[in-house]
This record gives C-alpha cells, sequence and structure tokens, in this order.
C-alpha cells in the first residue's frame, strides 16, 4: 500500500504536453498513483493513448485538444478539467519545442517568437489560469525547464530555447514566492538528454550552424550515472514526488535531472 504521503487518492492533476514523452509518462504515473488527470496537447490522438493506458489500471483522464500559446483555449481546457474532476491540486507545465536551430543573425523573428510562445508564453498562461482553482486548497506547479539556458550554454543555435528555458526558470521562482500565501508549492525540473520524441519539433540548419559551431569534446560516456540518456519514468518518478505531500516544504526550487551529465 502506498504511504500516504506519496498518495494522490482524490487529487486532481494538468499535464500539458501529455501525449508522449516526460507529459505521457507523468500523467501515468500521477494517475496509478490515484489522481484524475487531465490531458492537454495539441496532438489529441496521441493524447489518446495515453487515457488508453490509464483506463487499463482504473484510472480517470480527460483529454483537452488545445493550442497552449491561446489564452482562451487554455483558460476553457483549465476550467472544463476543474468542471469535470470538481477541483485542482498539481499542475505540470511540461509543453515546449526545440524549434528552430540556427545562429543569432540569421534567426527569423517569427521563429524566434514561436519558440518563446511555445515555450514561455503557455507556461505562463496554464500557471495564471489554473491559480484561481489551486487558491481554494492549495497545490503544487511544476515547470519543465532544461539544462539548456541555466546550466549549459554550449547548445549553439539554441538562443531561442536556451532564453525560453531561462525564462520558465525565473517566472518559476517569481510564482513560488507570490503564491507561497495560498499554500501553492512551485518547482522547476531541469531534465538533461531524455529519451523523448521532441526532436519531431527540432529544425536545426546544419549548414549556417557550421559558422558559429564550437567543438565541446566530453570525456568518454557523456552520460555519467548511466550509458546514455535518462528515460520519462524517471522524471515522471520526481514529478510524482513533487506533486505529492513528501514535498510539502520545498518550492522555488531547480532540481536537475540529467545523470550529471552537465557536471562535465
Amino acid at each position: 500500500m502506498e504511504d500516504h504521503l506519496m498518495s494522490l487518492t482524490n487529487k486532481v492533476a494538468i499535464v500539458t504536453g501529455a501525449g508522449s514523452g516526460i507529459g505521457a509518462a507523468s500523467a501515468i504515473r500521477l494517475a496509478k498513483s490515484g489522481a484524475s488527470v487531465g490531458l492537454l496537447d495539441l496532438k489529441e490522438k496521441k493524447a489518446e493513448k495515453v487515457k488508453q493506458e490509464i483506463e487499463q489500471f482504473g484510472g480517470k483522464s480527460i483529454i483537452m485538444d488545445v493550442d497552449l500559446s491561446d489564452p482562451e483555449r487554455v483558460k476553457n481546457a483549465v476550467n472544463h478539467v476543474v468542471s469535470e474532476f470538481g477541483r485542482l491540486d498539481i499542475v505540470f507545465a511540461n509543453a515546449g519545442i526545440n524549434g528552430v536551430i540556427t545562429p543569432i543573425e540569421d534567426f527569423s523573428p517569427e521563429d524566434w517568437d514561436k519558440t518563446i510562445s511555445t515555450n514561455l508564453k503557455s507556461t505562463f498562461l496554464t500557471v495564471k489560469y489554473s491559480i484561481p482553482h489551486l487558491k481554494k486548497d492549495g497545490g503544487s506547479i511544476i515547470i519543465t525547464s532544461s539544462i539548456n539556458g541555466n546550466r549549459k550554454f554550449s547548445g549553439i543555435g539554441m538562443s531561442a530555447y536556451s532564453s525560453s528555458k531561462a525564462g520558465q526558470m525565473a517566472f518559476g521562482k517569481m510564482a513560488a514566492l507570490e503564491l507561497a500565501k495560498y499554500k501553492i508549492r512551485v518547482n522547476i525540473i531541469c531534465p538533461g538528454a531524455i529519451e523523448t520524441n521532441i526532436g519531431e519539433n527540432t529544425h536545426p540548419d546544419e549548414e549556417k550552424l557550421k559558422k558559429v559551431q564550437i567543438p565541446v569534446e566530453y570525456p568518454k560516456g557523456s552520460h555519467p550515472l548511466e550509458e546514455g540518456p535518462g528515460q520519462p519514468e524517471q522524471v515522471a518518478n520526481l514529478i510524482h514526488f513533487l506533486a505529492t505531500d513528501a514535498s510539502n516544504h520545498i518550492s522555488g526550487s531547480e532540481i536537475y535531472i540529467d545523470g550529471a551529465e552537465t557536471l562535465l
């Protein structure tokens, strides 16, 4: 039987980017612990597979097809989840893209805006429209940032992505202080290399990158703790911990989950 501090029975969670990777694994982990989960994703077909897996072990979830950079759609999605399940306790703001990877001088303003909007604005909107519901009983907000823009800056061409991730870190810490009076905790996770499909939204301009590339030579094995990248399920275990009462005195923290990769 699960320790009561780790149980999420009768809790309600929202997970953005829930259709794949870290979002999918975390939604399933939260549901296994007893939470009802709102699956928010632009790719509804992928979220359907997550919903089916949750239903296989008797969990509850609903899917909301939402463009997370659209204020009205985000607001309506959050409200719909609360209407369906009656409350809101956990918000995992996880959706994001790598976007275009190119030298700063070649970055189009449109591509820059898309990455910032998809990653940073969506986090703001998800948190903003969740606050009125979380204020009722307190809760946990978890934001997926990255090692990039926080502890690693050798991702040449990823200036927009890294800026959005650094912005999420600052936003999360501001929110942690602002929302503490309502017993709402806010923490920021910074994954390293994790096996997900975020590469589908990655568009490196290899030819232009050559002019600014700086060789980075790692010691043998760039993932000290394990043989390769981490797994979404490992991140999901961290999300579960931060969502539960076992972490009730942790807020405003940045937590790196990269197998010591960025200490090289």
